[in-house]
């Protein structure tokens, strides 16, 4: 049987595309869509993808919303620093013994994102 080898993209609709575009490269880290064959896309490190329908009445991230992003981390401490000194706001959530650390925040409109500090292994 063949596989998909991993992610290729997240698309979504936005109310102002290029704004969340910036956020997500500011806050995140994360390189826009190029404009052009010489520009590279955001290149993520090899690791752990987790692919997880919820349940429709979830209680985990927003209800309004159909799905959440969840960015893994290498340091959530220092990554929660950098994100609370831009003014955006980060709860932390339990740590899931053998699982790791995780974090939500929501972009300007309103997206959930859980940011995943993954277990030493």
């Amino acid at each position: 049987m063949q596989r998909v080898t991993g992610f290729g993209g997240f698309f979504f609709r936005a109310d102002d595309s290029y704004g969340l575009a910036e956020w997500y490269k500011i806050h995140l880290g994360i390189d826009p869509v190029p404009k052009s064959a010489d520009d590279l896309p955001w290149i993520q490190e090899a690791g752990p993808t987790i692919f997880a329908p919820f349940e429709r009445d979830t209680t985990y991230f927003a209800q309004d919303k159909s799905f959440m992003l969840n960015f893994r981390v290498s340091d959530m401490d220092a990554m929660i620093e950098q994100l609370t000194a831009s003014g955006v706001s980060v709860v932390e959530k339990e740590a899931m013994p053998g699982i790791g650390r995780f974090a939500h925040l929501s972009d300007p409109e309103g997206t959930p994102i859980e940011l995943w500090e993954p277990a030493a292994s």
